[in-house]
């Protein structure tokens, strides 16, 4: 049978059949070992579909719009990038741009060709490396700290100014929404579970690098 490490205590155990949505539990220090979620291969790929969605809307149309004294104005994340680099802000630009435009746009491409081809019957070239460069960049993906950031200063600027929330804001916080569901329903247990099944050599790197998670 399976060994499994904890990841806390590094225990070992052995793996048992989980009943759908259960989760196994380290008897040492209660750490989640792993668990069983039916179906979540195909329901992160729905939410990653529909993250890709909500993205492309957040970054099409304006976030707010802004009335003050008759003088409307309206802006989208990459002319607020385009703004700060403007206006000497090279350092704040570059990481606006690279937290809530570069690494989200490749997380979720990234999750597409990795699920996408699993959902049509095989494993996609170089899954591995995609995976460990999602793992990587994943961190650094900030738009729950973006989206703060706007609330903050909408609710500022509200005192002095017509604020009107955009269709991009409501993308972006929907956009949280799905992001958390896939990341819920995603399961590396289930992922190398599915890539040895659809790989034609079991016994080869991309079936099964470094075993469940």
């Amino acid at each position: 049978m399976t060994q499994i490490a904890c990841q806390q205590c590094d225990l070992l155990h052995q793996e048992i059949e989980l009943p759908p949505g259960g989760t196994a539990l380290c008897s040492r220090c209660k750490a989640p070992l792993y668990r069983s979620t039916p179906h979540g291969l195909e329901r992160a790929l729905i939410c990653t579909v529909i993250s890709i969605v909500l993205f492309l809307l957040a970054n099409t149309y304006p976030i707010v719009g802004l009335e003050l004294q008759e003088t409307r104005n309206a802006t989208t994340l990459f002319s607020s990038v385009v703004y700060l680099y403007q206006h000497d802000l090279e350092s704040v630009a570059a990481l606006v741009f690279t937290t809530t435009l570069l690494i989200p746009s490749v997380e979720l491409a990234a999750m597409l060709y990795i699920l996408l081809p699993l959902r049509l019957g095989y494993v996609a070239r170089g899954l591995p490396q995609v995976l460990r460069l999602v793992q990587t960049i994943h961190p650094w993906g900030m738009i729950e700290v973006f989206m703060l950031g706007i609330i903050v200063s909408v609710v500022r600027t509200a005192n002095f100014a017509t604020v009107e929330p955009g269709l991009a804001l409501w993308s972006f916080a929907m956009l949280m929404v799905t992001l958390i569901a896939s990341a819920f329903y995603f399961n590396e247990r289930d992922l190398w579970a599915c890539v040895k099944a659809h790989s034609p050599d079991p016994q080869s790197p991309t079936a099964a690098p470094g075993g469940p998670a």
